[in-house]
């Protein structure tokens, strides 16, 4: 088999490390089925622009199909890439008369950012599914929590008490802005290079329009130039996904915590825990652990592709082969990690006797108790303050006595004079109390949660079907493709 690249240029052979240094295959497995599918356009519309005759068309579809149903590991992997082995596979099916008109019009330039964004739209959409799937099981966990009291926490110290569902629906919320950075990167993914050759476009008289119609892209990118250097659309991706490990590893930080025996709030199921190889009554929350661990590696392959497309000039340059191994990395760990997070949500135990009574731990009521002093004694809410952070030196729950004796000294008069009881102290000093009073929205009071827990399942609901509508619209572009495909092959694709 002749080097259908380097014969007529070049005339050595790159010796085994050259080869082993220069090759992308390893990575381009992730792209033969979208490679398949820009081919297959590509031939069609260049036979609707008559620029092949139907004859080639057929021959190159069939061939093309051959190789689908093959497989990468046919090709020839000692190739550089993909779309040159892939290519000279096609030319020993066909024969290079017919094989070798396929290249028309095309540069393998346009050809890989073209099939690097139908790869990653697909990561993308699938990513979304995911997320969407991990907030339902987190509104889900948080519905049957509304009235799990548990410490919320400032720098990591007791701070006010709160429900669980209230902490589980902050979680989510966070993941459903990263579905909409998604949802949003998704837009500029799906946007068409194919048709600008190397960079300066051909003299070819292609339709881009109808590769881009055929392969299911929104629209196309309008500079030629741009369209095949720029990969800024994989850098906002992995930016989101370093945005979504960033926001996973916070939970799991919370999980690995939660699980030990100072706080004892919750148990992982033990699928997702391990045990020590010395110690046996060890029970290790290894995948929150390794979710916390793996957002490195995603914020790596982030830094990577800065540092890549640093100061690159237009247009193509060959450094941009490394780009898409750090983005399928960064893909095939966040998806991994999303799935893990959402089994460890849906199958821990919660220990709300545990929470319950660690909520009032370190004078969590303190807050509630300085606003009733606002409310019933109608004094400003920092001279309240300083009376209860005087209070909160003693030991115990403070008594009126306690908080008269205080606020005589700060205020010269008090509290009970002023309307403050006995009830009144004590209702602030009770964590439900606490709780049900912050019913505004975004509270924590069981009310207040139940309803905005009903609210985003529901919108959770409108999202998946935005999710799957982008799916129908990419399966109904291809759908037209196939049924050409199969009109010049006699064969299903």
């Amino acid at each position: 088999m002749s080097d259908i690249l380097r014969r007529g240029r070049l005339s050595s052979t790159p010796d085994e490390d050259m080869i082993k240094f220069t090759s992308s295959m390893s990575a381009d497995k992730w792209i033969f089925e979208a490679d398949i599918l820009v081919d297959m356009a590509h031939t069609v519309m260049l036979l609707e622009q008559n620029i092949i005759k139907e004859q080639d068309c057929s021959n190159i579809l069939k061939g093309l199909l051959k190789i689908r149903e093959e497989g990468i590991g046919k090709l020839d992997h000692t190739y550089e890439d993909i779309h040159i082995s892939l290519e000279s596979r096609l030319i020993d099916l066909a024969g290079e008369d017919t094989g070798g008109r396929m290249h028309s019009g095309r540069s393998r330039n346009d050809e890989v950012a073209t099939c690097i964004r139908i790869r990653l739209r697909d990561e993308l959409l699938s990513l979304m599914e995911e997320l969407s799937d991990l907030c339902k099981t987190l509104l889900t966990k948080a519905l049957d929590n509304t009235v799990t009291l548990m410490p919320g926490f400032t720098h990591l110290q007791h701070a006010q008490p709160t429900t669980f569902a209230h902490h589980l629906v902050a979680h989510s919320d966070a993941i459903g802005r990263d579905i909409e950075r998604a949802m949003d990167a998704f837009s500029r993914v799906n946007r068409c290079p194919l048709g600008s050759a190397a960079f300066a476009s051909t003299g070819f008289a292609l339709d881009r329009e109808r590769t881009c119609s055929l392969l299911g892209f929104d629209t196309i990118l309008g500079n030629s130039m741009d369209a095949v250097s720029t990969r800024d659309f994989l850098i906002e991706s992995v930016s989101v996904m370093s945005n979504i490990m960033i926001n996973l590893s916070k939970l799991a930080e919370e999980i690995i915590i939660w699980s030990s025996s100072e706080f004892s709030f919750v148990e992982l199921d033990d699928m997702y825990a391990s045990t020590s190889s010395i110690m046996p009554q060890k029970k290790n929350p290894d995948s929150a652990e390794l979710v916390r661990g793996k957002t490195g590696t995603v914020l790596g392959s982030q830094m990577a592709l800065l540092s890549l497309c640093k100061a690159l000039p237009l247009s193509y340059n060959r450094d941009l082969q490394e780009a898409t191994p750090n983005m399928w990395r960064a893909v095939e760990t966040t998806r991994g990690a999303v799935r893990i997070t959402k089994g460890m949500i849906a199958t821990m135990k919660i220990n709300a006797e545990s929470m319950a009574e660690k909520s009032v731990l370190g004078f969590t009521t303190a807050t509630e108790l300085a606003d009733t002093m606002v409310r019933e004694a109608d004094i400003p809410f920092r001279t309240a303050h300083q009376i209860v952070g005087v209070l909160a030196q003693g030991k115990g729950d403070p008594t009126l006595d306690e908080i008269d004796n205080v606020a005589s000294d700060i205020i010269g008069e008090s509290l009970s004079d002023r309307g403050l009881t006995e009830t009144m102290v004590a209702e602030a000093l009770d964590p439900i109390r606490n709780v049900s009073r912050r019913n505004i929205e975004g509270g924590p009071a069981p009310d207040e949660m139940e309803r905005a827990i009903k609210v985003r399942l529901k919108e959770l609901g409108t999202i998946k079907e935005n999710i799957a509508g982008l799916n129908r619209d990419i399966e109904s572009a291809l759908k037209v493709l196939f049924g050409i495909v199969k009109e010049y092959t006699g064969k299903d694709v």
